[in-house]
């Protein structure tokens, strides 16, 4: 019998980022324009499109063996699952996102206390009334299906919002009075497949790769021939994962030196290390570094 992992990909706004990282940690996966089910390049995993609002409810059932989903939608529907792991990203960069209290600029609601009473309009319902009955408020919290920015102040006195940037709430003339709750994309199994062997293992392996690629995303990698006379100051300028690897040329007195580096300092340190005495330098892009 073939052993298959059965894997839910999350359907929507982390979609685009999730299979852009599937493909940097090695695997080609393709989705037809109407189809839920992505081709992957591995016949050891069947894979399926599911909104990462139900990811955590498939995986806790068993109807998917793995998913990748938010720590905020584990929560919203309570599932008894494994975390794997912790992968830092979202729909548009690196960063945790945010679910947030919002209300209109002008609005007479200064801080959650004022919330008592008052209409809350979110697609995180149960987390947000936990979050209010924690701080022994009462309030209307309704479920919202979207457009939630619009909702105040007509529809809704507040709304908990999900943000990155908040540029879209302040677009829409809201302002932020709390932070409830910051989430990341969790890489989650079902607690039985969890104790599968050879599916623990797929999935350990599959992990592996994918925070390689997370490493390597704000990373790369620097080529350069460096003067004997000048590699004190060249290494007096780099930093990197562990210490840069320095070997010696065949031209006497030249050493060729390679290492990774925080992509965002690059663009200061080559002009440096050019004027100490660098010569050949390459810069590369990287898949994955795993540690």
């Amino acid at each position: 019998m073939k052993k298959v992992l059965k894997l839910g990909l999350p359907k929507g706004s982390l979609q685009e980022s999730t299979l852009k990282l599937f493909k940097k940690a090695g695997y080609n996966v393709s989705v037809g324009a109407r189809s839920y089910y992505p081709d992957f390049d591995d016949i050891e995993i069947q894979a399926m499109l599911i909104r990462a609002q139900e990811m955590a409810k498939y995986v806790d059932d068993g109807v998917l063996d793995a998913g990748l989903t938010g720590k905020d939608w584990i929560l919203e529907q309570g599932a008894d699952v494994h975390e794997v792991a912790e992968l830092h990203y979202a729909k548009g960069g690196l960063r945790p996102v945010k679910w947030v209290i919002a209300v209109p600029n002008d609005s007479k609601i200064k801080s959650v206390k004022d919330l008592k009473g008052k209409r809350i309009s979110t697609e995180l319902v149960c987390f947000t009334n936990q979050y209010l009955k924690s701080k022994g408020i009462k309030a209307d919290v309704d479920f919202s299906w979207g457009a939630t920015e619009v909702k105040p102040p007509y529809l809704a006195d507040a709304i908990v919002e999900l943000t990155e940037t908040g540029s879209s709430l302040r677009a829409n003339n809201l302002r932020i009075i709390e932070t409830i709750l910051e989430s990341s994309t969790r890489f989650i199994a079902n607690k039985k497949a969890w104790k599968d062997k050879w599916k623990r293992q797929k999935m350990e392996n599959l992990v592996l790769l994918l925070k390689g690629a997370l490493a390597a995303e704000e990373k790369v990698g620097l080529k350069m021939n460096v003067p004997e006379g000048s590699l004190k100051r060249v290494m007096s300028l780099l930093s990197s994962l562990h210490s840069p690897t320095i070997s010696q040329l065949s031209d006497c007195g030249w050493f060729a030196l390679e290492v990774v580096i925080n992509e965002r300092t690059v663009r200061d340190i080559i002009p440096k290390l050019k004027s100490v005495g660098a010569e050949g330098i390459i810069e590369y892009p990287l898949n994955k570094v795993i540690p």
